[in-house]
């Protein structure tokens, strides 16, 4: 282990079971804390994760979550508590990406879903979060995962785009009820990530390519770079930092009217 920053402290990172929660995870590991990983349909991607994090000389546990249904929430903080202990860190990273339907067709069931899982969800863990760590006297951290697209919105992304939205709104007013509870809340807002949203890039170099040439460092993130901003976030380094947004984008957002 590099360091112990972290020692005695339980994060709980949701949709750890690739990508930027992957990373998250084995990035929090690697600096001493105990991570609880969740999953939705990889249960297999979440056992690897927590190899990575005990590797890594943390303890890990996995639990299988579906963050849209608050009772699921509940249960996952339950047991958290009753087997592990009380986390210290919240990273709520798990999300579904956009399905690229124009609001015309949207049905009710998909706009549901990805509003459900995207904002719900984070606010479920959010406030079982707080209930749980308030009051024990412990600093506690909450890390939002939303987007650049909460500031720039593409057609076809309206669900997704307001999700994210909207959970820099819950973001921005946690900050305001937690200044003074020794909790501090913040968002990353990734740009353009390598992971499994963007297999295709990921798979695919001529296609990649072709999508960063919108990012002026004309390269898209790994999933690493997402996690060390989260490492940070919730060190004693980042204490006065409370309420606010870091994007981590190459200088996408800068590009946009660019040229106009």
């Amino acid at each position: 282990m590099n360091d112990s920053q972290f020692d005695g402290e339980l994060a709980v990172v949701t949709g750890a079971d690739s990508g930027i929660g992957r990373a998250t995870a084995i990035a929090f590991a690697r600096e001493g804390a105990n991570v609880v990983v969740t999953w939705l349909h990889d249960r297999e991607g979440a056992e690897a994760t927590a190899a990575e994090v005990e590797k890594a000389g943390a303890r890990a546990a996995v639990f299988q979550l579906d963050q849209s249904d608050p009772g699921k929430v509940r249960q996952l903080f339950h047991d958290v508590r009753t087997t592990i202990g009380v986390p210290t860190i919240l990273v709520n990273n798990a999300a579904m990406d956009t399905t690229g339907t124009p609001v015309r067709d949207i049905s009710d069931e998909d706009w549901d879903k990805a509003i459900r899982t995207n904002l719900h969800g984070p606010f479920y863990c959010c406030r079982e979060f707080i209930r749980m760590i308030e009051g024990t006297g412990r600093h506690g951290t909450i890390i939002n995962v939303t987007s650049v697209h909460q500031e720039i919105p593409r057609a076809g992304g309206a669900a997704y785009d307001a999700s994210k939205g909207g959970l820099r709104n819950l973001t921005t007013t946690l900050a305001l009820e937690l200044a003074e509870k020794n909790i501090n809340v913040n968002n990353i807002a990734p740009g353009m990530v390598l992971t499994p949203m963007n297999q295709q890039a990921v798979d695919d170099a001529e296609q990649r390519d072709r999508q960063v040439q919108s990012i002026p460092m004309k390269r898209a993130a790994q999933p690493e770079e997402i996690a060390h901003v989260a490492v940070f976030l919730a060190s004693e380094k980042a204490r006065y930092i409370h309420g606010t947004t870091i994007v981590v984008d190459g200088a996408l957002m800068l590009f946009q009217g660019q040229g106009a």
